[in-house]
């Protein structure tokens, strides 16, 4: 779409996307996505936008004025927004920028956890990940591409991972929490991580997880708690109950196979724990989504 905004070059084009209601309640989505030059003096003020904002500047600068704070966006860097909070930005030289408006389920935990170690304003050591992303998002409308939106999701989140990543490739350890993690250990609990993800339905026990981590079983449940905030039990937990709302979704299971699939020893064991997590049945969830 073209825009029609004062101090925004005629050549310029944002795209505005509504997301499904599966993808509401599943994944990561884009809200809008564009490409802006901003012509001098170009500035913006909101009270509140519901979404996310990601926003890497290609030339030029602008200041942003958020939480209190004044500071320059320059060029090579990213812009990382909470839009649901009030939100200035404006430029006297003009700027030009790719751009996304994003939310999801998980949006505000992965933000706080991006902007504690990075930053609203911040570059990266390598910005190719995130910007190959972006791109790819931005081109998904911009060429009229079929819309998927589970690979929008996966892109999105990709450019979460990369983002969080880009400390690894920084001197030094990582802050999770309150609790400062070492690479060694971080490793181990990214190792467990993907463990859990690939080995859910199935039975997991703390033994095993800690000889993956290379820990004993009282320093893994420590570690793994400073690292995700809950117990090994709770991720599982987590786990299949996310595996189990998808499948609630998206296909026509019963809540008993469902359950079942998803690693829970029986029906009952999953709608206890279902209800337990969502304050409501699977039946009463599945039809919430009818």
């Amino acid at each position: 779409m073209k825009v029609n905004e004062n101090r925004i070059a005629p050549e310029s084009e944002y795209f505005v996307y509504s997301p499904s209601a599966v993808a509401r309640n599943t994944f990561f989505y884009p809200i809008c996505t564009g490409h802006f030059i901003y012509e001098p003096h170009y500035e913006l003020r909101r009270t509140s936008y519901d979404s996310y904002l990601l926003m890497y500047v290609q030339k030029g600068q602008f200041i942003l004025e958020y939480e209190g704070k004044k500071q320059t966006a320059g060029m090579g860097s990213f812009v990382l927004l909470d839009c649901y909070r009030p939100h200035a930005y404006y430029s006297d030289t003009g700027w030009e920028s790719i751009w996304c408006h994003f939310d999801g389920q998980m949006a505000r935990a992965y933000y706080d956890l991006t902007v504690s170690y990075l930053g609203n304003i911040f570059t990266l050591v390598d910005d190719y990940p995130v910007l190959n992303k972006m791109t790819a998002i931005y081109q998904t409308f911009a060429q009229g591409k079929p819309i998927r939106e589970a690979l929008l999701s996966k892109q999105l989140t990709d450019i979460w991972t990369a983002l969080l990543m880009d400390q690894a490739e920084r001197p030094g350890s990582r802050k999770v929490g309150r609790v400062s993690v070492w690479d060694g250990d971080s490793i181990g609990m990214e190792n467990v991580i993907s463990y859990i993800n690939e080995h859910f339905t199935g039975k997991i026990t703390i033994q095993t997880l800690a000889e993956q981590a290379m820990l004993s079983q009282y320093h893994f449940i420590r570690m793994f708690k400073s690292y995700t905030s809950f117990t090994p039990h709770e991720y599982i937990v987590n786990i299949r109950i996310s595996a189990a709302k998808y499948m609630l979704k998206n296909t026509g299971l019963s809540v008993k196979d469902i359950g079942l699939d998803a690693g829970f020893p029986s029906e009952s064991a999953f709608c206890t724990a279902f209800k337990k997590k969502m304050g409501i049945t699977p039946t009463e969830y599945r039809n919430s989504m009818a």
